[in-house]
């Protein structure tokens, strides 16, 4: 599989599609906020100046403070992929986000979305 297509994505320009997922269903942009900041130790602040620089995939986790030490408990299919299965470490931290956004889409908690 080759993952540089998805890498070299703005994280910019996909951070819009998680919102308008999440707002489709109901659910915040906050929301969406705290689940990044929850899995890659990002702030508000931090997360803005990311956003302005248009840093890609790549760039975003590369720099992310601190990947939260419970994303190994999320599982189950995203993108036809059991994320718990990838064996990229960066895809799998993509993967990890769109499983995270998709679970606040369909509804779940959030206690149970950041795994607490």
């Amino acid at each position: 599989m080759n993952n540089t297509r998805i890498y070299k994505m703005s994280f910019a320009g996909v951070y819009p599609h998680y919102i308008q997922k999440a707002e489709k269903k109901g659910r915040t942009k906050a929301e969406v906020d705290e689940i990044i900041f929850w899995l890659t130790g990002y702030d508000e602040q931090s997360l803005q100046k990311l956003l302005d620089e248009k840093v890609d995939f790549e760039t975003f986790f590369m720099k992310a403070p601190q990947i939260n030490s419970n994303a190994s408990n999320i599982t189950g299919v995203i993108c036809g992929y059991r994320v718990e299965d990838i064996e990229d470490k960066l895809m799998q931290q993509v993967r990890y986000l769109d499983k995270l956004i998709d679970e606040l889409a369909k509804g779940k908690p959030m206690e149970k979305i950041l795994r607490k």
